[in-house]
């Protein structure tokens, strides 16, 4: 189960990587600011996950307009990430979670996927300017996605 609406969302800095190289990104540097959507999603180079962040990318407009920022958390590594997402033209900012301490914080470990290893379950989270989780939610498989609908309500 995903931590609960109403608490407080465990900050993190994260490594992402650009084409300057590696950046840290820090969830508290929205609060106050904008809200926040985080998408933990399992793997790269993995077909519903190239197809979630591939259709995120085209609908980035959207949550902008609504006042937030979207950050895409994965186990795999700063550089795999970068490389998949320029493969695919991906352009949401992704963060690894390579020792999956922020999976484990918001609780959406999945365990042995696939049989190769944990990553993070498929999951979106709503963060408001103050912190504080909007809306949480685990798909039951890795092969489900998000309810959209539900995270741009709660952003609205």
């Amino acid at each position: 189960m995903p931590i609960s609406v109403g608490s407080k969302a465990p900050d993190f800095t994260l490594k992402s990587k650009t084409e300057t190289g590696l950046v840290d990104l820090k969830l508290s540097d929205n609060f106050g600011k904008k809200q926040t959507v985080l998408l933990f999603f399992p793997l790269a180079y993995t077909g519903v996950c190239t197809q979630e962040m591939c259709d995120m990318t085209a609908g980035l407009g959207e949550y902008e307009s609504l006042g937030a920022t979207v950050i895409a958390i994965s186990v795999d590594s700063p550089f795999a990430q970068e490389a998949w997402a320029k493969a695919n033209k991906i352009k949401l900012t992704i963060v690894s979670d390579l020792n999956k301490e922020v999976t484990k914080a918001y609780d959406v470990l999945f365990p042995m996927l696939a049989g190769v290893g944990d990553t993070s379950a498929r999951a979106a989270f709503v963060i408001g300017t103050d912190g504080n989780v909007k809306y949480a939610e685990q798909t039951a498989t890795p092969k489900d996605l998000p309810n959209f609908a539900a995270v741009k309500a709660a952003l609205a």
